[in-house]
């Protein structure tokens, strides 16, 4: 008898995915300590796509605890599984979608229209990778199309260091980039282009924001 095929999006949440939120909860604010800023953006009834700078393998998991009442589905390489099955059935238990870097890949985009067809909250880094310097520059062709595809709010979320012990990391939540324009003119390369382009322009304000608070 053939394996059943796990899938990323589900109507529950799996039990895998429950234990990881406990332990964030435990984790995040006591040894890695995680504040949020602007919280309030994120209380609303998905789907919603997150766009996040990618600092550290555990910044999912921090998003998961910090919306504990919805589903989180988000995009990761899948480098990160190489050919291990285990690491590979483990992601998507977290409800991970793999994704090929750089690569069309259909079967991804697919698991992302299905996620915000069941109104979970869709998790996606542009950047395709960590980056440390917090810089949102480089931004995936994909992102774009997946999020005006989506037609659904798009917040950016912001980490301002990478998770650390006992330092806290501070999580800026902005508002929604619109994006209603965009989709008048219909979903090519060039409003994807633009789309990209706003993102980027919302993470340098995102980013000078942050320093003025910390001052």
């Amino acid at each position: 008898m053939a394996e059943k095929k796990l899938e990323p999006v589900t109507e529950k949440r799996g039990i895998i995915y429950e234990i990881a939120c406990v332990l964030a909860h435990i984790v995040f604010h006591t040894l890695m300590p995680v504040r949020f800023h602007h919280k309030e953006r994120l209380r609303q009834d998905p789907p919603f796509v997150v766009i996040a700078n990618h600092r550290h393998a555990l910044d999912p998991v921090v998003m998961a605890m910090g919306i504990p009442k919805h589903q989180i589905v988000f995009l990761a390489k899948k480098e990160l599984a190489g050919n291990s099955k285990f690491l590979r059935n483990l992601l998507v238990r977290l409800h991970c979608i793999l994704v090929g870097r750089h690569e069309s890949d259909m079967e991804a985009m697919r698991a992302c229209m299905k996620a915000v067809k069941m109104k979970k909250i869709l998790l996606i880094f542009p950047e395709g990778t960590r980056h440390h310097e917090g810089q949102m520059e480089h931004i995936e062709s994909g992102t774009a199309l997946i999020a005006m595809r989506s037609k659904a709010p798009v917040i950016p979320i912001y980490f301002d260091r990478k998770l650390s012990f006992f330092k806290v990391t501070n999580l800026y939540v902005g508002e929604p980039v619109p994006y209603d324009d965009l989709l008048a003119e219909g979903i090519n390369a060039e409003t994807c282009e633009k789309m990209n382009e706003r993102l980027r322009e919302t993470f340098r304000g995102m980013i000078r924001d942050a320093g003025t608070e910390k001052i």
